[in-house]
């Protein structure tokens, strides 16, 4: 097994605390605004559009990623209504983070009138990405509680007699199923099939369809070695969210997704020019080529 010995506080000094999730959270979120923002120019997009949509996003993704939360937890908090708002204690949903930002990112770019589907589909491959950078802050801090495999050579075992893993059924010092590792992997590989789809599937905004619709999956499948609350036929909260965005996204990419380059537009919303082909030529333009080697 894997024993995992590490505290779950980055820092701690007097009334500053800054865990590891908080860390890597961080991280996936910067490397998020940043990438989108690099590649917007190539998409005929502003920056700072992307910038502006981004602090949308963030605070939609961290209302949404707490109303998850507490959704799923209601019965402490229908007793503890203040603690809703002590978001700095702990306690969030990534499915939330995901919808939220995604409501919070589209109505702001609505709004603004920044083409939606093509800023959606820019930011497809970087949620799988950051998702998997705000995951490794998960495996430290011991968070999600699995399954026990005390047999299963690649068992997480956190140690560390503060580790959040101590609020788990099986506790400290009981090896579990590694779920954040299966979570970072099937990431991973959905990463690398969206990837090599960029601009080859239209219209707009189905590359990112496909993205919730490939995590969705691997969440659901993911799930069942997790032991969050059931709410009902043995699921759990982030099954019945994956089974929801499944009956959105996988009916609309078989009805709209199409194989092809997507449309190209301007930061103004105007379709942008293809670009000139690089092809053989005219028969003319080829003895040209050929008389000036």
């Amino acid at each position: 097994m894997i024993e995992i010995e590490v505290g779950p506080n980055l820092i701690s000094a007097g009334s500053f605390l800054l865990s590891w999730h908080g860390f890597f959270s961080f991280i996936a979120v910067a490397t998020a605004v940043f990438l989108v923002g690099r590649w917007a120019p190539m998409k005929g997009i502003d920056p700072d559009d992307i910038y502006s949509i981004a602090i949308w996003a963030i605070i939609g993704g961290v209302i949404g990623a707490r109303v998850v939360h507490v959704i799923d937890q209601w019965a402490y908090y229908q007793d503890n209504l203040v603690q809703i708002l002590f978001i700095w204690s702990g306690g969030i949903g990534l499915w939330g983070g995901i919808l939220g930002g995604f409501i919070g990112g589209t109505s702001y770019a609505l709004w603004a009138k920044h083409p939606v589907g093509l800023i959606a589909d820019l930011t497809a491959p970087v949620m799988l990405l950051s998702q998997s950078i705000g995951r490794l802050g998960d495996i430290v801090n011991g968070e999600h509680c699995a399954k026990a495999a005390n047999d299963f050579i690649f068992g997480f075992n956190w140690i560390n007699p503060i580790s959040d893993a101590r609020i788990c059924s099986n506790g400290i010092g009981i090896a579990v199923q590694p779920v954040i590792a299966y979570e970072i992997i099937w990431n991973l590989l959905a990463l690398v099939l969206v990837w090599k789809l960029r601009g080859k599937i239209r219209p707009d905004g189905m590359l990112f369809a496909l993205y919730l619709a490939l995590y969705s999956t691997g969440r659901f499948l993911i799930t069942f070695l997790r032991e969050d609350r059931i709410w009902a036929l043995g699921l759990q909260e982030a099954q019945y969210i994956a089974l929801l965005v499944l009956l959105i996204t996988v009916p609309l990419l078989i009805i709209k997704a199409r194989p092809g380059a997507a449309l190209r537009l301007a930061a103004d919303g105007t379709p942008l020019e293809p670009p000139a082909s690089v092809g053989r030529g005219t028969r003319a333009q080829r003895r040209r080529r050929q008389r000036d080697r």
